[in-house]
């Protein structure tokens, strides 16, 4: 039997959420900048540790709650919280919204898997705050995973996915450690990756 993760991928405008997405999914990137305006849904496939696991990853268009927002999102299995290295605004919009799941999820925080992506790492020389004081924040005090990823440079867009899968499937399934996972291809459209 095939299992399902529902991922909701929330972040301001222009923090780079579909472009991570579609990298991730069709190993493409587009320097012209859309806007989300409505949710879209993709449904990869990918294989963890020799499990088949199918994806919802939604992307979500800029909300002011998960409580004000579509089921989907609130109900979502795990969550990508993505800001701009270089955009302080966006940041505090990932801390507003992360705040906002641990009060309307049921359980703590703890249960519910959340990562928190610095995006466009690429343009690090323009960075608001030293990598070292976000990570220590969000892992320390937010108990959240941390990772930074250039889309445009496919810098560790599937190790972002990965960590993730990871976490979401330990405490998924009981364990308190992450299982060891192995990457063998990146995904493609219409194909299963092995991580």
């Amino acid at each position: 039997m095939v299992e399902t993760l529902s991922i909701a991928v929330i972040g301001a405008p222009g923090v780079g959420k579909t472009s991570i997405i579609r990298q991730f999914i069709y190993n493409d990137f587009s320097e012209v900048y859309t806007p989300t305006r409505d949710r879209y849904v993709y449904r990869p496939s990918v294989i963890l540790n020799g499990n088949m696991y199918d994806l919802k990853i939604l992307d979500v268009p800029p909300i002011s709650s998960p409580e004000g927002s579509d089921v989907w999102v609130r109900n979502a299995n795990a969550y990508i919280l993505v800001y701009d290295i270089c955009c302080v605004e966006s940041f505090e919009y990932v801390k507003m919204i992360r705040q906002q799941i641990v009060e309307h999820r049921e359980g703590s925080s703890s249960e519910v898997p959340i990562l928190v992506v610095g995006s466009k790492r690429d343009l690090q020389r323009q960075r608001f705050t030293p990598r070292r004081a976000v990570s220590v924040l969000v892992k320390k005090t937010w108990k959240c995973g941390y990772v930074e990823c250039s889309a445009k440079f496919n810098w560790h867009v599937v190790l972002l996915f990965k960590e993730l899968l990871g976490i979401a499937v330990a405490r998924g399934m009981k364990h308190n450690h992450t299982p060891g996972i192995r990457l063998q291809g990146a995904l493609q459209r219409n194909r299963c990756a092995v991580m």
